[in-house]
């Protein structure tokens, strides 16, 4: 199996976010990246730099509005006397409505959901090619490898048409599904991230072309909480293409693997050309997040179960942090798809 990585995308290294209001380190950090490599090199991935695709593909799934803001921000906001050194909203509108700011503070808090996400002078580029190793990715399953992994960091899965949050500027995962579309009549997303996949599901909630399907702890009481109950469905043609599957904290191996079956039920009758697995890691029972209690070998019956749909798959990294066991977890999924044996 072929892994899509640039160096690029350590680049982009926050200092902080807010946590029940307190500042602390950001767990997005680019070590990271060396973890992730590590674990795909170990399942024998072969590691392949990317092409730079230009933004057509990801202005696929987001507004240029948003991506005009996302590149130029920075830049505006060291304009600001008395800024801060990355950009960090401090407000944020009650309801979106048609009206635009013009500062580039009122800005921030309109396209960013939360403080968890700041940028610096080096987000933009490497948010880019994060998009670019899922775009290559698709190319890959494209040219008819049966499965491909790009190791996109920063990771995507929160971001929404026009809205950054929880780590994520731009939907790598979204952006694979929609460049599959291009040759894929019909294609499904499995999230098996910690956390909802909820600008994923923002962004094909309406339309019946793209099946979107999450497995996450239940947000009643863990983040993104205004997103990812079992009751959101769809809405106009999409109604019924959105599936939530939300598990009680602590849940382990063989509940996870429970609610995949029912992903999987719901995959079949969809029937789709192409899969797209946002891959989190952070279900691990040893996860600084500590939501879910899934093991290394957890991971492993996962990937193996995933892997039996036979399905043309783009494995796009969601979350996954900093501790002992994230190489070997990666290791234990990827080595499901058979990683080593070329393709």
């Amino acid at each position: 199996m072929k892994a899509f990585y640039a160096d690029e995308q350590k680049r982009h290294d926050p200092k902080m976010f807010l946590s029940s209001g307190a500042p602390l380190p950001n767990p997005e950090q680019p070590e990271r990246v060396e973890r992730l490599l590590l674990g795909a090199k170990a399942a024998g991935c072969e590691i392949v730099r990317p092409r730079a695709h230009g933004l057509a593909p990801i202005a696929a799934v987001h507004t240029p509005e948003y991506l005009e803001f996302l590149e130029h921000i920075f830049r505006r906001w060291q304009r600001i006397a008395g800024a801060s050194e990355e950009v960090i909203p401090n407000i944020h509108p009650l309801a979106r409505t048609g009206r635009y700011p013009a500062s580039a503070v009122g800005q921030a808090g309109y396209h960013m959901a939360d403080t968890a996400c700041p940028i610096s002078a080096e987000t933009w580029e490497s948010v880019c090619w994060s998009a670019w190793s899922a775009v290559e990715a698709a190319e890959a399953v494209f040219a008819g490898a049966p499965t491909a992994y790009a190791l996109c960091r920063p990771p995507g899965h929160h971001a929404f048409t026009d809205v950054a949050g929880g780590f994520c500027f731009v939907n790598n995962s979204a952006v694979a599904a929609q460049h599959l579309r291009r040759s894929a009549a019909r294609v499904a997303i499995l999230d098996v991230d910690l956390h909802h996949g909820n600008g994923t599901q923002g962004i094909f909630y309406a339309r019946p072309d793209v099946l979107t399907i999450s497995l996450h702890a239940d947000p009643v009481r863990f983040y993104p909480f205004f997103w990812g109950h079992a009751d959101e469905r769809g809405e106009g043609p999409g109604l019924g293409y959105n599936l939530n599957l939300p598990l009680p904290r602590q849940s382990g191996d063989e509940d996870f693997l429970l609610a995949l079956g029912a992903a999987f039920r719901r995959i079949r009758a969809f029937s789709p050309d192409a899969l797209v697995v946002a891959l989190g890691l952070d279900a691990f029972e040893g996860d600084p997040f500590g939501g879910l209690s899934v093991t290394t070998p957890g991971f492993s019956r996962i990937g193996e179960a995933i892997a039996g749909l036979k399905l043309p798959t783009v494995i796009v990294q969601e979350g996954g942090y900093l501790c002992d066991a994230l190489s070997d977890n990666l290791t234990a999924f990827l080595s499901a798809f058979g990683a080593g044996a070329g393709g």
